[in-house]
């Protein structure tokens, strides 16, 4: 099957790509391996350069904004996909509130010109990662038909998209879409700037790490469950035009995740500091009906996720040469 994946060189995308390409589909990739003017160049570059390392050598990678219609009109011409997975996206609220306005364009208008093209190039179903952060403020065992109150552009914009996708599949030629909701992805080859590697590089400087909230909680999801999970959905016919929480299904507090980065580690000390009000208070989500649908079984939890991530960061010649 021909498919395409925007955000293909991401965290999760090239887990996707190689998922995909490890069962015999043709996979084309887009991505602009942006360092959202946030990330140092360099370690986006030796990220981008280890990411691309775990794909197929043949791979087509078309280094395209999709914010540019013509572009993206070009690589569906040439590609003809029959399923898009759409990932690149800006990927989180603080990312999105350093540069508001191009979260915008790139979450909205990118998302309608891939939406316009999959429409004139008839593709089968296209996959929209969207995130745990719609919900705003939710509790353990959260459902797929909970009512959405995100707070913050982040949460507010991936919403919005989620009901773009369903407008495009209920009057256009787009057969079917279906919709994946993950939260707190972590694992080798992530960038520094997130929860996790925060934690877990700052105890290996054996510096100080600050928790905000320390009742907070998120699901922690290792990143090969995250594809998996992305992979299962996207090829089973079982999941058209259905929404779906893809997570470990097990909420840790940050106090909890910081202590095991200090464990881990050997070294550092914590700080905890009041909940951060950007940021909505999140538990586990409930991943009952992947399970039922496609088979979706989570495998690593925290502590076996924080273990090979900590073997990644401890065996990377990039991240040694920084620590």
């Amino acid at each position: 099957m021909k498919i395409l994946v925007t955000g293909g060189l991401g965290l999760i995308g090239h887990n996707v790509v190689k998922r995909l390409q490890d069962l015999g589909h043709v996979v084309s990739i887009m991505d602009t391996r942006t360092n959202y003017g946030i990330i140092p160049q360099d370690e986006i570059d030796y990220l981008m350069a280890e990411r691309r390392k775990k794909i197929a050598e043949d791979s087509y990678i078309y280094d395209r904004d999709i914010c540019d219609a013509q572009a993206v009109d070009h690589v569906f011409n040439v590609e003809q996909p029959e399923i898009v997975i759409h990932m690149a996206s800006f990927p989180r609220q603080k990312v999105v509130n350093s540069n508001p306005a191009l979260g915008s364009r790139v979450m909205s208008e990118g998302l309608l010109n891939l939406l316009e093209a999959s429409k004139n190039y008839d593709v089968r179903k296209f996959v929209y990662i969207s995130s745990s952060m719609v919900y705003g403020d939710f509790t353990d065992d959260v459902t797929e038909d909970a009512v959405c109150n995100p707070q913050g552009q982040y949460g507010i914009m991936k919403l919005a998209g989620e009901w773009l996708v369903k407008d495009y599949a209920r009057r256009s030629d787009i057969n079917s879409y279906t919709i994946i909701r993950p939260s707190a992805v972590y694992g080798p080859l992530d960038v520094e700037d997130r929860v996790i590697a925060k934690f877990m590089l700052t105890a290996m400087k054996g510096g100080t790490l600050n928790v905000n909230g320390a009742g907070e909680t998120l699901d922690f999801t290792y990143v090969e469950d995250a594809a998996d999970g992305i992979v299962g959905a996207a090829l089973s016919d079982n999941t058209n035009n259905k929404t779906y929480n893809i997570t470990k299904s097990h909420s840790r507090t940050l106090l909890d995740a910081a202590n095991l980065a200090v464990k881990l580690a050997g070294k550092g000390t914590i700080n905890v500091r009041d909940k951060d009000a950007d940021f909505p208070s999140r538990g586990a989500l409930n991943i009952d009906a992947a399970r039922k649908d496609f088979g979706y079984d989570p495998k690593v939890d925290v502590e076996e996720g924080f273990q090979k991530y900590y073997d990644w960061l401890s065996n990377s010649a990039y991240w040694q040469n920084k620590l």
